[in-house]
């Protein structure tokens, strides 16, 4: 009886003998297991990696919908706009999701670690680092989502619990309570070293499945949330992020796009991307009818006729685009000054009646004591003199730019407000869509897309801010305009140091990992606060500091509730 239970978690009745490529839906004879188990590691591998695709998807709403690139139109029943709201409960249908498939991850990548003897086979020790990886990322996206940021006192607060597989006792188990951060940070390392160690080089490394390439990354991002704050920086783990860095930029199996390829780097397969260095495999078939409404992109956009099309890209994500130049997205303009424009699509709509686009002048008022609004009001020439019309009120428009079409003008409050000539923009109730095109159009005209675990640009960025906390302000300077530069052309800072190394490199890791799931863990982790002041359903002015108790998850009550052992809930307040 307790060979067949274990056998039943270890399997998870998911595990089949397929291709990466399919979801496992299937299940595995726990006999033919037993009797060979060489024979069913492919399998076995393959149901764990296939885990991670059930993960990515709560993974990614968690980690970007809490952070400031992107708002919705408007509150939501949802699970997920407790992310945005940050009102947090511990019934969250999506939570409960990203931490059961993180630990089922864990459980069979553990278990197939327990089932070979390491050192017998380099083709088997092979496979057990890819499994050593996969159950290190989970264990590193778990605590960074339910653990506190290191840098507040990781020998005290929680992090998740360690549990490597399935007890021998499955009938009499009892589990461990959460470990905390810190400990939890030494089995992510643990794992992470143990995997580039065994995990066997190739002159063609996988962009799908674990590599040595891989783990190096993953031990860089590691690091560098190790490595303090800006204002109290720890220069041990700065350093291992800036040695772990190195070793990926220098093992030349990866390589930076070009800007003409970067502009499209959301169409590309991970499989031919020289810069990816881990993505989690999506294919088409996955999301037969109208399932593409359900993938991450469906949220940020409507293509061809598919997806929801409620969350755009945040003003203050507009600003940051448009700080060296305005990017013009108006059609026969099309004027892209900084490469991750490109990712950005607003839904300009054609007058009914004339066929033409509409001149109107955007910009955003206070409207009430703390709410932002967009206006977008109909221009009108005359000779040189510019004036917009809302209802019976004209405003004459002031040039602040007038080559890149940016004015102001004197509102009806008594306030200035600076915005821009463009076109009407249609509006789900009153926000302007601009859509987010990054996590979409992967290899067709749809939403597909394989979530990105690690890239090249990341990498880099790293390098950059742990040179930073080191006080190694050249060397950071140097990797900062490289990623800076390939998308804005002539862009590179000419300096960098204590007084503005962190707001510039910040703002790069804004504007190059948005809609990556990485933004609100990045601000928290180097003690910032997260601030909104923009345009949404969401708290505008309410801004949330680093050490508010909302900045972590509660942990699923339904983990709780069925937990052989202790599992202790995160506070519900300061």
């Amino acid at each position: 009886m307790k060979k067949k239970i274990f056998m039943a978690l270890l399997v998870s009745t998911t595990i089949v003998s397929c291709d990466i490529d399919r979801l496992p839906y299937g299940a595995m004879d726990s006999d033919r297991i037993a009797n060979d188990p060489t024979g069913s590691l492919d399998a076995l591998l393959n149901g764990t990696y296939a885990q991670l695709k059930a993960w990515s998807d709560p993974m990614h709403r968690a980690g970007e919908y809490a952070g400031d690139n992107m708002m919705i139109r408007g509150s939501s029943t949802d699970a997920f706009y407790e992310f945005i709201s940050f009102s947090r409960s511990p019934n969250n249908g999506r939570l409960s999701q990203f931490w059961d498939s993180g630990y089922k991850a864990i459980a069979q990548a553990s278990n197939i670690i327990k089932m070979f003897e390491e050192g017998k086979d380099a083709e088997i020790d092979s496979k057990l680092g890819e499994c050593y990886y996969i159950r290190g990322l989970m264990y590193f996206y778990l605590v960074r989502a339910y653990g506190r940021p290191y840098y507040q006192d990781p020998q005290s607060n929680l992090g998740v619990p360690i549990v490597n597989g399935t007890p021998d006792d499955v009938i009499n188990m009892t589990l461990p309570d959460r470990s905390t951060v810190k400990e939890t940070y030494e089995q992510v390392i643990a794992d992470l070293k143990k995997a580039e160690a065994l995990i066997t080089e190739t002159d063609n490394p996988s962009r799908i499945k674990a590599t040595k390439g891989a783990a190096q990354a993953m031990l860089s991002r590691v690091y560098l949330y190790m490595s303090g704050t800006y204002q109290s920086p720890n220069a041990e783990y700065a350093q291992l992020s800036v040695d772990y860095a190195n070793k990926v930029i220098q093992s030349g199996e990866y390589s930076l796009l070009p800007r003409e390829q970067f502009i499209k780097y959301n169409t590309l397969i991970p499989e031919n991307n020289a810069e990816t260095i881990f993505a989690v495999k999506r294919i088409a078939a996955e999301f037969s009818g109208f399932d593409h409404y359900y993938g991450v992109g469906g949220m940020y956009a409507n293509i061809g006729g598919m997806g929801w099309g409620e969350m755009y890209a945040s003003a203050k994500y507009i600003d940051l685009l448009n700080e060296t130049g305005r990017n013009d997205w108006r059609p026969g303009k099309n004027k892209v000054i900084d490469a991750r424009a490109a990712f950005i699509e607003p839904t300009y709509r054609k007058d009914a009646k004339t066929g033409a686009y509409t001149e109107v002048f955007r910009f955003i008022k206070e409207d009430g004591a703390n709410i932002l609004n967009y206006v977008q009001d109909t221009v009108v020439r005359n000779g040189s003199t510019i004036t917009c019309k809302e209802g019976k009120d004209i405003y004459t428009l002031t040039p602040v730019d007038a080559a890149q079409e940016i004015y102001s003008i004197k509102y009806k409050d008594g306030k200035t407000y600076k915005g821009v000539l463009d076109y009407y923009i249609s509006l789900n109730r009153v926000y302007p869509q601009f859509y987010i095109t990054k996590c979409s159009r992967e290899g067709e005209d749809s939403h597909l897309h394989s979530p990105l675990i690690s890239r090249l640009g990341e990498v880099y960025l790293n390098r950059a801010e742990a040179y930073a906390k080191l006080g190694n302000y050249g060397a950071a300077l140097v990797d900062l305009n490289t990623i800076r530069t390939r998308s804005i052309v002539n862009g590179a800072y000419a300096s960098l140091d204590a007084t503005n190394a962190s707001e510039r490199i910040d703002k790069e890791r804004q504007l190059e990992l948005a809609y990556q799931a990485e933004r609100s863990y990045d601000v928290f982790r180097n003690g910032k606060a997260l601030t909104r002041h923009y345009p949404g359903p969401h708290a505008q002015f309410e801004d949330i500091e680093a050490t508010d108790y909302r900045v972590v998850y509660y942990i699923p009550q339904s983990a709780i509730n069925s937990y052989p052992g202790t599992l202790t809930q995160n506070p519900t307040s300061n």
